[in-house]
């Protein structure tokens, strides 16, 4: 784990990640970021009312576009380990040709 010095809001915090974690959590700071200044700007709310409005909208966000592309996550994790398990059936037989 590393230190990782992120702002939101302009104001700086000390989290821990993983190295390959890096980007994808660099990404989320800056869309976190864009989000608390839009509502901020929006309602002219600040500190908890606005963290915890902007985590009502985000989580709004993602369950309409889970909802709406009909992804179904459990679903898609089987389909990926059947597939998984046919790749090592069929490259474990071509492991035995050779």
């Amino acid at each position: 784990m590393e230190s990782l010095d992120i702002m939101l809001l302009g104001k700086e915090y000390r989290v821990s990640c993983r190295p390959e974690n890096r980007e994808g959590l660099l990404a989320a700071v800056a869309y976190l970021d864009d989000k608390l200044v839009e509502l901020a700007e929006k309602t002219h709310s600040s500190g908890e009312k606005l963290a915890v409005m902007t985590a009502l909208n985000i989580a709004h966000e993602f369950l309409q576009h889970q909802r709406g592309n009909g992804f179904d996550m459990p679903a898609a994790k089987r389909r990926i380990e059947l597939m998984k398990a046919r790749l090592d059936g069929v490259l474990g037989q071509q492991e035995k040709l050779f």
